[in-house]
């Protein structure tokens, strides 16, 4: 008996104690907030998607403070928000480049060769994980639309020829769709890069284009006529380089012989131009 209440008064006397201590370090090491964190987080959307580049809005609200940030980063505001926020605090808005989401694929059910027709887990990280879909493009789109499920801000919708399309005006460059993408098509980039590459087939020649008649076959011509050191290939794919190359003109585009590299011009989609060609048809069904 007597051990049990020792027991008992040692677990209460360390309680004691520690709560002490916690009240003590409150007392003496406490931070005061700047009272206009709350009213600065109260004008952000809330939204908390990381388009800014900080975990959340009371991050990034603490940033505005610290003067690290520009109210314009916020790319979810609508801009009379931004200025409101920027006479609160007294500093310049400042200018953000709208940046938007960019599918590099372009092969929907018209253009990917459909070697099965896929039934199985309604999901393209699924079907990435247990079999690769039904197409024989391994690299493409799947089509299942988890990038439309994932985006929270309504931008992403699939077309009829099973491709994601990005409405500009929606988009807030948060990243979901990128992380949700398991083959890693969607990229971020600033709407004045218009040139764009809608392929990943990392092969060349009529092995690319036998999977996918828009895939690239590795020509060579658009490095050509792209201006100096702003197209080069990796992978048997072009890679457009802004920052090392000059400036982007169309006529990087115009002898591509299967499009695979597009001129998208502000406020169209390439992504929502599928082109007239037959659909393939499946040689079989693929049970996952």
């Amino acid at each position: 008996m007597n051990s049990i209440l020792l027991a008992a008064a040692t677990l209460a006397g360390l309680g004691f104690f520690f709560a002490a201590l916690l009240a003590v370090a409150h007392r003496f090491l406490h931070v005061e907030e700047d009272p206009r964190l709350d009213e600065i987080e109260a004008r952000l959307p809330g939204s908390n998607c990381g388009a800014c580049g900080s975990p959340g809005c009371r991050a990034f609200a603490e940033r505005l403070l610290a003067g690290k940030a520009a109210p314009s980063q916020c790319t979810v505001s609508a801009e009379e928000a931004t200025q409101d926020i920027a006479e609160f605090l007294g500093v310049d808005a400042g200018v953000m480049e709208k940046r938007v989401a960019r599918l590099h694929c372009a092969g929907g059910r018209a253009q990917a060769l459909q070697i099965a027709e896929y039934e199985g887990m309604d999901s393209c990280r699924g079907a990435h994980v247990l079999g690769g879909g039904g197409k024989g493009c391994s690299w493409g789109c799947l089509g299942l639309a988890d990038c439309e499920v994932a985006c929270d801000f309504d931008a992403i919708r699939m077309n009829s020829n099973g491709l994601p399309v990005v409405d500009i005006d929606k988009c807030t460059a948060c990243g979901d769709c990128v992380d949700a993408c398991p083959r890693d098509l969607f990229e971020i980039a600033p709407l004045s890069h218009a040139l764009l590459v809608q392929c990943k087939i990392p092969l060349a020649g009529e092995l690319a284009r036998s999977l996918c008649s828009v895939a690239c076959d590795g020509c060579t011509r658009c490095v050509q006529d792209a201006a100096a050191g702003l197209v080069h290939m990796e992978n048997d794919l072009p890679v457009v380089d802004y920052a090392a190359g000059g400036p982007a003109r169309p006529e990087a585009t115009f002898r591509c012989p299967t499009g695979a590299i597009r001129w998208v011009p502000f406020g169209q989609f390439a992504e929502d131009e599928p082109e007239p060609v037959v659909v393939r048809q499946a040689r079989g069904r693929f049970y996952v």
